[in-house]
């Protein structure tokens, strides 16, 4: 027993290590030959997901070289057509791991194994994952080259550092471990109040939005262009809209932290050094998901909604809400710090209204959805919608309502009325299954599925499959849902000349008009070849992996969307 109870005290000083910050010195840059300079930042809001590391500029080239930043091993490669692209991870024996993203290629030895795979699988895609034994690898030792696959809308090399253990995801600049050269404060953009009030049933009802312009008068020091104090109610909330440059380049990052003082005593503050992926989609909480969507600014709400997660708020008294009496006087201080130490500050004054919000009570067409709980509505027999526990991140009433079919291409058809429960502006933690009954010809039905009308008024293919008369899909957006038959296959053109002599690669441009492309398959004179997807530029392109022959070649690209619908292009070349 004592030696047990020794064990677990010489345990509790590493435990507490492992939740210290990082020790900048262990690791070195992660890629050569670059100005260092960046296009987003860890914690950057996106509508769906917080950015998961840094995204560093490549100097509008790839194949610049990559290198381990500490030592460890190869861990996993992937190769996909979305998200990362080419990626390579590289599990460091301090505990951390290291993830690069939107390769050009690996290096040699890791390029050879990743093409024998995909030929022996006969798959576009690959997932490794290997053993410390099979790629080790000592800090300084070249890894790959930085590209623009995946998700990727130019050159640049994105890096994470996560925990192994439990792949919680690490903010390295605030950290220290990279080092922008960032002289520049953060900037408040524009400030917005609501008040709110809550039902018998204790749902949140939120007032309309009221927005008041913010100037600078200093070199990060702000103030409202309302000169009397804003007019608030007994219970509310303000939301920031914010936004950070750094020196050398054009592009906006988020903030690191940003913290509100009411009559000198701090109540809420929003910081954030880490996360993991499962928390991720959080930011739409963190977020105010209606104005984010449309925004180039960070819309923080300086509020904990019901559903959001901890984890990024250090300081939060009554969930961040403020409360004032009517005609009561307060000073409201917001600071907001980017991740390289530079501070904005904006100082107002606020003042209680004589008269309250009071939310109307909804009538007996609304139907309460507690986010703790599921919850299934139905109209008839032609639509029902379920929403999982926790699918939202705040209760509220919804009913079913007709929707709005937007114009859509003339390849797609309209096959049943719109339905709306939620509106557009409201975010989904967990995906909906959402089923409509409709009539579908015999020659529609494997080309059925459910599209949205989303916040741009475009209709978006969700997906789905039809069985029994009905066509059911699951979805994270909320809209108007109906029902749709993509009747148009994709298209191909090749970006050469038939018969002409190449000597690096095929190159076609590919394009859907609506489900979006699911598959694709080259075969060169009768054999299967890899062939690499970039999504952004609509291209698809085999790199040649055999030796020249001088010869004339026969290809046939298969293109297949989501639907179904497959496209087939065949021609000739010499290499």
């Amino acid at each position: 027993m004592r030696r047990i109870l020794l064990l677990i005290f010489a345990l509790i000083p590493s435990i507490g290590t492992a939740q210290n910050l990082l020790n900048p010195t262990d690791y070195i840059y992660p890629i050569r030959e670059v100005a260092g300079l960046y296009s987003a930042n860890f914690g950057e809001m996106r509508p769906g997901h917080f950015h998961a590391g840094i995204d560093i500029k490549t100097d509008g080239v790839e194949g610049k070289p990559l290198v381990a930043v500490a030592d460890g091993y190869v861990s996993r490669i992937s190769v996909q057509a979305g998200g990362y692209g080419r990626a390579i991870y590289l599990t460091l024996h301090n505990g951390q791991t290291a993830v690069y993203g939107h390769l050009n290629r690996f290096r040699p030895d890791i390029d050879s194994l990743m093409q024998a795979d995909r030929y022996r699988r006969k798959s576009n895609s690959v997932d490794r994952w290997f053993t410390p034994e099979q790629f080790p690898v000592k800090q300084g030792e070249l890894i790959g080259y930085s590209g623009n696959s995946g998700s990727s809308g130019g050159p640049h090399l994105h890096y994470e550092l996560r925990d192994t253990q439990d792949q919680r995801l690490r903010n390295v600049v605030s950290e220290g471990i990279i080092c922008p050269i960032d002289s520049l404060p953060p900037r408040f953009m524009k400030l917005h109040y609501v008040e709110i009030d809550s039902l018998a049933e204790g749902v949140c009802i939120h007032r309309p939005m009221e927005s008041y312009a913010v100037v600078r008068e200093l070199e990060g020091r702000y103030r409202l262009t309302h000169e009397e104090p804003l007019p608030v109610g007994r219970k509310g909330y303000f939301v920031a809209e914010v936004t950070d440059r750094r020196n050398g380049v054009q592009n906006t990052f988020a903030v690191h932290r940003i913290g509100m003082e009411v009559d000198g005593k701090t109540c809420f503050e929003f910081q954030i050094d880490h996360f993991t992926h499962a928390y991720s989609s959080s930011c739409d909480a963190v977020s105010h998901y209606g104005l984010q969507l449309g925004s180039r600014n960070e819309t923080i709400r300086l509020a904990q909604l019901e559903g959001a997660p901890s984890f990024c708020y250090p300081t939060l008294i009554e969930r961040g809400l403020i409360r004032t009496h009517a005609e009561e006087v307060r000073t409201v201080r917001l600071t907001c710090d980017d991740d390289c130490g530079n501070r904005s500050t904006l100082t107002f004054m606020i003042k209680g209204r004589t008269t309250d919000y009071m939310a109307e009570p909804k009538d007996s067409t609304w139907v309460m959805i507690p986010m703790q709980h599921a919850k299934e509505l139905r109209h008839g027999a032609e639509f029902s919608i379920h929403l999982p526990a926790k699918a939202l991140y705040e209760s509220t009433y919804a009913r079913i309502e007709p929707g709005v079919i937007p114009q859509i291409d003339s390849g797609v058809v309209a096959l049943s009325p719109a339905y709306r429960v939620l509106d557009t502006h409201t975010p989904l933690r967990k995906a909906a299954t959402v089923v409509i009954h409709t009539y579908i010809p015999d020659s529609l039905r494997t080309r059925a599925m459910i599209a949205v009308r989303n916040w741009r008024d475009r209709a978006v293919a969700v997906g789905g499959k039809y069985s029994h008369g009905e066509v059911s899909a699951t979805t994270r957006t909320a809209g108007d849902y109906f029902v749709v038959a993509d009747i148009q296959e994709p298209t191909i053109h090749p970006i050469f000349n038939d018969g002409a002599a190449l000597s690096k690669q095929l190159t076609f441009k590919v394009a859907d008009n609506f489900s979006g492309i699911a598959s694709w398959s080259l075969e060169i004179d009768g054999e299967w070849r890899p062939c690499d997807r970039y999504p952004s530029r609509g291209i698809l392109v085999y790199h040649f992996d055999h030796p020249a022959e001088d010869r004339s070649h026969h290809y046939r690209l298969t293109v297949i969307d989501s639907a179904g619908n497959s496209a087939i292009r065949e021609g000739s070349y010499r290499h």
